[in-house]
């Protein structure tokens, strides 16, 4: 199954920068702010339509846009907003940064945001992180995590995974089937490094076929075998993997509920991933979510927030 990603959020076009700085200066100057003119022209633009817009503010200004966006702005809203000025690589180090400081480490950021990458995604997001914080994420990886989980993320953020273009190996596949089918489910206990070194190492595309074939193999999915072998973080970044090689899009659709159920909302995972994903797939999730929850997510975000936070993230999900 080719996985087809439709973003929310594409380039404007006709697309003028000067007269976006314009309008955001104008919506911030003076007393009161215009919150929904902020939106309109943020949530309307790329990422890198955004950069083009900070550049000519600052040049135009001699005012730094971030910061006063943040200085008229408040709340989960600020934080919407802020999080789509940065570019995608530095805003999920600031996100993988945040999880791993203070008490404590939230396992579920790091998962989501490692586990889900390609080779090549992980090895902007490994220099970025290093030339922002300066030191290697691996490290600071290593002293926040423990286990075999630690050494799935650690493999994973060395980048030793197969790039997109290396091309499938069908008998390789039956192999790999073969030796994960060995260390789990035919024997007593299992050897979780085998694990690791095939869910670490294997493209995407390569893992779908592993899964395939050991389905065939032991007429089990991967998934019931990760489920009786494994438990906590390990059997959650495993799981990851294993949703992201399948369907991306159903990945995301999980983490967005499971952020909404319930009592409270994890609005750093909500505003993570509607944020990073509007221009990769979340016209893709938004469909999903509807199939897997039966509702839609848009009313599922009304639901769950108020106000201009609630403003910005419908017009992210393409709600006029």
């Amino acid at each position: 199954m080719d996985y087809k990603p439709v973003p929310t959020v594409v380039a404007a076009a006709p697309f003028d920068a000067a007269a976006d700085a314009q309008t955001l200066r104008a919506a911030m100057k003076g007393l009161g702010t215009d919150e929904q003119e902020i939106i309109d022209v943020l949530a309307g633009r790329s990422n890198g339509q955004r950069q083009l817009i900070r550049a000519v503010y600052d040049a135009e200004f001699e005012r730094d846009l971030v910061d006063d966006l943040k200085s008229e702005l408040g709340g989960k809203f600020e934080d919407v907003i802020v999080a789509m000025m940065l570019p995608p690589v530095e805003y999920l180090c600031k996100q993988l940064h945040s999880a791993m400081a203070g008490m404590g480490t939230e396992e579920g950021t790091l998962v989501e945001i490692l586990c889900t990458k390609s080779n090549e995604e992980m090895h902007q997001i490994v220099e970025a992180y290093e030339d922002k914080y300066q030191r290697p994420l691996a490290e600071q990886m290593c002293s926040e995590t423990s286990g075999f989980f630690r050494r799935l993320l650690t493999l994973i953020v060395t980048g030793v995974r197969d790039g997109l273009n290396t091309p499938v190996n069908a008998d390789e596949a039956k192999e790999q089937a073969n030796q994960l089918y060995a260390a789990g489910e035919a024997k007593l206990g299992t050897d979780e490094e085998v694990f690791n070194r095939i869910m670490s190492h294997a493209s995407f595309p390569q893992l779908r076929l592993v899964f395939e074939e050991y389905k065939e193999l032991s007429g089990q999915t991967i998934e019931q075998a990760i489920k009786h072998e494994m438990s906590d973080e390990l059997h959650e970044a495993m799981m990851a993997i294993v949703e992201c090689v399948q369907s991306p899009a159903a990945f995301f659709a999980n983490r967005l509920y499971k952020a909404m159920n319930g009592a409270g909302t994890d609005d750093s995972t909500l505003i993570r991933i509607i944020v990073c994903r509007s221009e990769i797939d979340l016209e893709t999730i938004k469909l999903e979510f509807e199939r897997i929850y039966n509702r839609t997510l848009l009313s599922a975000v009304v639901a769950e927030t108020s106000g201009d936070y609630k403003r910005a993230l419908t017009a992210l999900l393409g709600a006029a």
